[in-house]
């Protein structure tokens, strides 16, 4: 870096001590709200040269385009799917992203949600505090035995159908073709998938292609004795659907981690009793982000240093 601070914009939150090492390097802009920042319009990029977001925030292509020195964007954590990769590749801005670092961590809370709705958690926690221990020791649904559909296989869903697994339960899942290396059952479409199993943990990645993916039909077929995770992103799942099927008793119940418009989460959807909900922070625990931090910053040292980027998207 030069002695001057080349100005780098950060649209996601990170922790104070990540924004002070930034600030070691960069003249870091973090408006409030990020990129649902009022004040983010009125603000002169023309001289910024990186980008910090992730793949749910993204940054827009008309965000960009006020940025003429943009060199690179880097998303904190797996997901891209909110930048456009197409004009990125066109003028030459290098898009990177942090696959991995925190696979294990999410897997370890989709079964955590899992076990919060299987097992009422949130709901005994409050029995118990509130003095109603003996009516509250009622029967509650178990994993051992039941049967775990994962939609989408990649390394976050194999980590937990190998945790499901050992938990004994059943394994499938739906991806665009069968594994060969799998003993698994494969299913071709959502539908045929959630009307086979217990459990429906929605794994695939953003954007598009996955866009309102779990449906009122998928919904449907998972049943009155189904339930859902979502671990992956919000828009995977139509949330209106979800809502009507949580409240008319379609499907038992619903663990959720992410949202269509957080942080702002509908009414309707907080008020259901038969959920259990986090704030996107699946992917969080102090090893993973501080493996995060460590690849974002590497990436943009090799950027400006004109050496190969360790997670190059394009």
């Amino acid at each position: 870096m030069s002695e001057k601070k080349p100005p780098l914009l950060l649209l996601i939150p990170l922790k104070p001590a990540f924004v002070e090492r930034l600030q070691q390097d960069w003249t870091v802009l973090e408006p409030e709200g990020g990129v649902k920042s009022s004040a983010l319009a009125t603000m002169d990029l023309s001289s910024v040269r990186a980008i910090v977001t992730n793949g749910s925030s993204g940054a827009s292509v008309a965000l960009m385009q006020r940025m003429p020195q943009l060199k690179i964007v880097c998303c904190f954590g797996a997901g891209y799917e909110g930048v456009d990769l197409a004009y990125t590749r066109e003028h030459g801005i290098a898009l990177t992203n942090a696959p991995g670092v925190n696979d294990d961590t999410v897997a370890d809370h989709a079964l955590g949600l899992m076990l919060a709705l299987a097992r009422g958690y949130p709901q005994l926690d409050r029995a118990v505090r509130e003095g109603r221990f003996a009516s509250s020791r009622a029967d509650r649904p178990t994993l051992s035995g039941a049967r775990l559909g994962m939609l989408g296989l990649g390394n976050i869903g194999m980590k937990i159908a190998q945790r499901a697994a050992a938990f004994g339960m059943s394994i499938a899942y739906c991806t665009r073709k069968p594994r060969p290396d799998l003993t698994w059952n494969h299913y071709a479409d959502a539908i045929a998938l959630a009307q086979a199993v217990d459990w429906l943990v929605v794994a695939t990645p953003g954007g598009a292609a996955t866009r309102q993916l779990v449906n009122a039909a998928v919904l449907q077929a998972l049943g009155p004795k189904g339930w859902l995770v979502n671990i992956s992103r919000g828009s995977v799942v139509d949330e209106a659907a979800l809502i009507a099927a949580l409240r008319d008793g379609h499907i038992a119940g619903a663990g959720l981690d992410v949202y269509a418009d957080e942080p702002d989460i509908a009414p309707a959807l907080l008020a259901l009793p038969n959920t259990v909900f986090t704030p996107h922070m699946a992917g969080r625990s102090p090893q993973a982000q501080q493996a995060q931090m460590d690849l974002l910053l590497a990436n943009l040292q090799t950027c400006f240093e004109g050496r190969a980027l360790p997670t190059a998207v394009n």
